[in-house]
């Protein structure tokens, strides 16, 4: 697999994590959920190993919209 294909693989890996996330927090807006996910995805740029990367990213994005719901749950 080239470079080029691979970026097109990881591409379409983030956007089913997008999908899923959107579908476990249905109260969040999508463009938050876009905005976490590419966030995550950032913090992980430098990683020379691409394969797990949409896992991590789906995991700490989900962790962060998870703190997100108990603080709100906890403010009202």
């Amino acid at each position: 697999m080239d470079t080029e294909e691979r970026q097109d693989h990881e591409d379409q890996a983030v956007s089913h994590v997008i999908d899923r996330l959107a579908e476990k927090f249905p109260d969040r807006p999508r463009s938050l959920i876009e905005e976490v996910v590419s966030e995550e995805r950032h913090l992980l740029d430098d990683k020379p190993l691409r394969d797990y990367i949409p896992v991590l990213i789906e995991h700490g994005a989900k962790s962060r919209l998870r703190t997100a719901a108990r603080m709100a749950e906890t403010a009202s």
